[in-house]
């Protein structure tokens, strides 16, 4: 029998950058139940966006800590810098990226992959629908500058 994970999509976007910016999280646990959410930033960057994604959805998923975590990302710096790959070089983004690796080490395992923008369409829409209707389903993530 194969392990239960929860599995997660995450993307978030800014139009500008900096400027308005949301994210969209799809949470599929393994009883089935989906949840898709969105969570609106206000003005700041790309980067700010996919970071506060992945927290939102870690913080959701850290509210059972129940099943090892698979996170997929369109955002190959988010990706790389979570994996090890990329050094946080941004000063802004490091804050950010340490409250990930927190927050994944509370988890019962934690795995982070890359996917092509197309295999994200669903986060991708909610992010939009974060920027387009100003609401989130979820509290945005602490810290974030």
């Amino acid at each position: 029998m194969s392990e239960q994970r929860l599995l997660v999509w995450v993307d978030g976007g800014a139009r500008g950058n900096p400027g308005e910016a949301g994210c969209g999280i799809v949470l599929q646990w393994p009883d089935g139940r989906c949840e898709h959410h969105t969570v609106y930033l206000g003005r700041t960057t790309n980067n700010v966006a996919e970071y506060a994604a992945l927290l939102a959805a870690l913080e959701r998923a850290a509210e059972e800590r129940r099943f090892p975590v698979e996170v997929y990302s369109d955002s190959e710096l988010l990706v790389r810098q979570l994996t090890g790959s990329y050094r946080v070089r941004a000063r802004h983004l490091h804050p950010l990226w340490q409250r990930a690796r927190e927050l994944a080490a509370t988890l019962p395992g934690f795995s982070i992959s890359h996917v092509p923008r197309e295999e994200n369409c669903v986060a991708d829409r909610l992010a939009n629908a974060a920027i387009d209707t100003h609401r989130s389903t979820l509290p945005r993530p602490r810290p974030l500058p």
